[in-house]
Parts: structure tokens; sequence; C-alpha cells
């Protein structure tokens, strides 16, 4: 179809930004995208879907769109619910490089737009994906109208007698058709460790397993998040055109990219389509039909991944200031307008956990800080819970190679009824998913997770994040493939203190705390008992100013003295640990 089709049909509602001379292009398939780079996954021809979450100031526009035109891209259309109206740079960023640019008004959902352009380009597809795409419509549509994946999951079993459930990496049920039984959790687990398993070696899909010598299930792939071909599906009549997605086995559909047709890339990261069957002796038409199923579960997986990102970006934001030092008030300010985002409802403000997630490959260096925050938001889900719309309290950024996660615990009457209690376990979180995920980095990588103490306010953010790298350190130190450790383990190190020579100990501890002992002596600066005082109220500033009757700012004073005469920083968890052995040994 061309664009000039597009502009005209009247219930897409696009409006006409640029590139009138161009309406004549041609497109071939359709991709939904808010990466900044998104050309890996671009083969040409594609109008571009985006909600510009890629944007953060006006100098991005014009690499964003670079990028599209070298990947040979028909036009971007741009979506108007997350900025209001498309920005002018982009407009002049397009219009420099005659891309075709339309708005997407905000009461237009992109899955409308996808789906338009799935049913003209793949016009001649096979019968039975027509007549569900055409007969469901509104799987589609976002909202509760639009019934998600477990409409055409119905359409499986009651057009074609196929029992078929949505899985995440980690084996949890996202969705299942309403009519046959729940697979069972066991069975989810063992399907999503064989899966992870045979996509980590490379084996072309779909894979094909047998459990218990009984019952066969085929496993279909369903990428997400940008790294999916443009949707289009697969049909004898397009098997040989660059722009349908997911290659079956032995040559039936269209053959991906490689490192789509293994997995590799986002194996961590992909839903799983699961269908009781045996689709080795299937015929082309009923292949190709299962990977058009997977592309319109797709539109499902998009959405939920778009709807994250605010929370991704808030966490973002929290921690880029937490780590450039800003001042506790910016940090608190900045949380006041993720809490209700986050907990939506909730009064007071809430207690805050670190999580800190990295995927480390077996031949050196990390997977990269994505990859680790996409399976970072599967595992804080409760594993008990079952769709697609449990992450809405999950806020993970990634920053380098590793994967940060700011999680809200609802405040507690005091500090000391428990909250940390309440918290995340190391252990817990992965209880449910280690299986699988050890499966799936056999032989390749491995996972590693700290967890930080629960923290009351800004100012112990950055501590919790110092404590919660340190125990992910302390995990990649375990043997396993999947390996955490939490706050609690990191005090252990004082079981060992008995086993430190006298003169090791007297040596450390004159080093450190000598200088503010002469100064106490010389100045009655109780500068002792306050470095005692503000490790144990957890680096408080306003805990432990009230417990030593002291002004914030006197307080200040002190610790900065203490920095000055130790030349330390007790805003870091290794400064405080060594404080706070060199007390103990003291």
């Amino acid at each position: 179809m061309r664009l000039r089709a597009l502009l005209e049909t009247d219930a897409l509602g696009l409006a006409l930004l640029g590139g009138e001379d161009e309406l004549d292009r041609t497109v071939h398939g359709v991709m939904t995208t808010d990466l900044r780079d998104p050309s890996r996954y671009l083969s040409g021809g594609e109008l571009v879907l985006s909600g510009l979450a890629w944007r953060r100031d006006a100098a991005d526009s014009e690499p964003f769109v670079q990028r599209l035109v070298q990947a040979g891209v028909a036009a971007l259309a741009a979506g108007e619910a997350e900025l209001g109206a498309v920005p002018d740079d982009l407009v002049v960023a397009c219009a420099r490089h005659r891309l075709p640019l339309f708005a997407v008004h905000e009461s237009v959902a992109f899955a409308t737009v996808t789906e338009h352009v799935v049913r003209q380009v793949s016009g001649e597809r096979a019968g039975d994906l027509a007549a569900v795409v055409d007969r469901h419509r509104r799987l589609m549509t976002s909202g509760p109208a639009g019934g998600g994946p477990d409409v055409v999951l119905d359409l499986l079993g009651s057009d074609l007698d196929l029992r078929a459930w949505v899985l995440s990496p980690t084996g949890r049920l996202i969705a299942g058709s309403k009519a046959g039984p729940r697979l069972p959790d066991d069975v989810c687990v063992r399907i999503a460790a064989e899966h992870l398993a045979a996509a980590r070696s490379g084996r072309p899909g779909p894979h094909r397993v047998t459990l218990d010598d009984r019952t066969t299930y085929s496993l279909f792939p369903v990428h997400g998040g940008g790294s999916t071909a443009p949707t289009v599906a697969a049909t004898p009549q397009t098997a040989q055109a660059p722009q349908a997605p997911h290659g079956g086995p032995g040559g039936h559909g269209t053959p991906a990219s490689p490192e789509l047709r293994d997995g590799r890339e986002t194996v961590l990261s992909d839903w799983l389509l699961v269908v009781e069957a045996d689709a080795g002796d299937w015929a082309e038409e009923r292949l190709d039909l299962l990977y058009g199923v997977t592309q319109l579960i797709v539109v499902e997986r998009d959405r939920r991944n778009a709807a994250r990102t605010v929370r991704r970006r808030l966490a973002q934001e929290v921690l880029e200031l937490v780590q450039a030092g800003a001042a506790p008030a910016e940090v608190a300010a900045r949380l006041r307008v993720a809490a209700p985002v986050l907990v939506p409802g909730l009064g007071a403000a809430p207690h805050w956990q670190v999580v800190v997630a990295r995927v480390d490959r077996d031949g050196g260096g990390a997977e990269g800080g994505a990859a680790a925050q996409a399976l970072l938001e599967e595992i804080l889900v409760d594993p008990a819970s079952t769709g697609p719309e449990h992450s809405d309290r999950i806020a993970v950024a990634h920053t380098g190679d590793e994967a940060v996660a700011l999680v809200p615990l609802p405040a507690v009457a005091s500090e000391h009824d428990g909250a940390d209690e309440r918290g995340l376990l190391a252990d817990a979180l992965l209880e449910s998913i280690r299986e699988p995920l050890t499966a799936g980095l056999e032989g390749d990588g491995r996972l590693t997770l700290g967890v930080s103490a629960a923290v009351h306010s800004a100012e112990g953010l950055r501590g919790a994040l110092e404590e919660a790298r340190h125990a992910r350190r302390v995990a990649a130190a375990r043997p396993g493939r999947v390996c955490a450790a939490g706050h609690h383990e990191l005090a252990s190190h004082v079981l060992l203190l008995p086993f430190v020579p006298d003169d090791v100990r007297r040596a450390f501890t004159a080093r450190l705390l000598d200088p503010l002992r002469d100064y106490d002596r010389r100045h009655r600066a109780e500068l002792i008992p306050t470095l005692e005082a503000f490790l144990d109220c957890d680096g408080s500033w306003t805990r432990c100013a009230a417990r030593l009757h002291l002004h914030v700012n006197t307080l200040r004073y002190r610790v900065g003295r203490i920095e000055q005469l130790t030349g330390r920083d007790l805003s870091r968890l290794e400064d405080k640990l060594d404080f706070f052995l060199a007390l103990r040994m003291s």
C-alpha cells in the first residue's frame, strides 16, 4: 500500500506534517518503537510508529531521523498522547531528510494503525489468520473492550482445537484460553526452562518439548520491546518478503535475521506462545497462522512496554540524582512526584528498597543494562500473579551494565515495627524463577542480584543504592548461574573479627579513629559519639540529629569534619563499613 492511502483513510485520523511530495512511497510493514536507535530491527519500507519516549530534548530528533532514513523506512508517525503536539525540531529534521511525517491523534491507538497496515499489506494471507483478525478486531485495541491475548487464544481453541497459553520468560502465566484448564505452575516453569535452553543453544523454532513422555508442546517466541520485525504476518504469497516476521523451521514462513532467529538477543525478555500440539508435522499454512498470532500478541506486549515508559523515566531521573550526589531535598521532591505513580492511592510517603541486577556473559563483560532491566521487571512481579498488568508498582532504570529498581513499600507506623522484614528478600525473589533462568543462562552467562534494606527517606537512597550494589558483588562471588544476596548478609563480616590479628586490628582502628579522638580531646567536639549515632541511624540526618539533640546543620558540620580528618566519604557504603568495623574493633 502507499502512504497516500493511509492519509486518505479517515478512520486513522492521521495529519500530515511534512513530506507531501513523498506520498507515493510504498509501505511494506509497520513497527512500533521508542528505542533511540531501532535501525537494527528495520529492513526498509516500514511505517514507524513512535510515542517519542526516546526524545529528551531537541537535539535527539536529528540523529533519530537520520537512523530511520539510513534504514530506508517509508515514513514516521508520531503519537500525540505522551508529549502533545509533535515537537518542531522533529518536524524540521524530517523535512531536512525528506522523511514523511504524520501526527497520530491521541484518540487513535497505535494498534488501530498497525491493524490497518497489516490487513492491507497482507491482503492475501492465509484464510485462517484472516478470519481471526477480521472477526476479532477488538484484540488489537487497548482498554477493557480489547480482550487482550486471551481472545485470540480462545479462538485457537474454538476454531482450530488448539489449546494455547502465553508465558513470561520466567514461566509466569500471562494469558490462556478461558475455556480450557489453567496450565499448572510447575509445567509453566519447566516449559520456560526448556524454551530458554533451546533458544540459547541457537536451535531454530518453534521448539518442541515433551513432558513426562505424554504431552508435547510447541513453543513460539513473542519478541517485544522494539525487538520484533515489522508487524506483517508471513503468508505463502509473501514468504520471501523482507518485512515478514519470525521464520519457521525448514523453510516455513520467512526467515528472520540471525540474531532474532536464534533468540539470543532477547531470550531473557521474550514472551512465549505455548501450543499443546506437535508442530513438526504441520502444514506451512498452519505455521504461518501461529507466527501471525505471535504478531497479534506483540501488540499487547508493546502496549505493556509503553505503559512502563513513565515509571522507567521516573526511576531513571531519581537514579541520576542519587548518583550525582544531589541534595536530599531535590531527591525527595522527585520521589514525591514518583510516589503517586508507583503507589497510587497511598496517603503517606512510602519506604523504598533498591534492587540491583546484572547479567554477565561467560566470555567476559555484561550483556547490557537494558537486558537486565527487562529481566528485573519480570523478577519483581509477584510470581503468583497472572496477566500482563502486574508491574504497575515497579520502576526500573538502567545505567551502564546494571539495572536498578526502585521498589516502594507502604509506610509503617514507626521505624521499629519491622519494615525491613516486610520488604523484598533476596532468596525469595529467585525462588520461583531460578530453574528457568538457570537453563536460559547455562553455558552463556549468569544473573546476580543485590537487595538493600528499606530506607525511610530520600537521604537514605544513596546508601541503599551502594548497599544493593555491594550485595550484588557478594552474590557475584558465589557459584551458580543465578545468585542473589541481601543487606542482612553484609553484616556477616562481624563474625570474622575475632580472627583478625591484634596488630592488624590496632593499625586499622588507629588509622581511622585516632584523628577523631585527637580532635575530640583538643576541641571537645564529640566526633566519635556523632559517628556512632550516624551509623546507627543508617545515615539519616534527621533521625541522627534528633537522637543527639542537635540542629541538622550542626550534624552536617560534624560529619564534614569527620570526612575531612579521615579522608573518607560517609555517603559511600565502603567507608561506612570501614568506620563500623573500626568502632567494633576498638
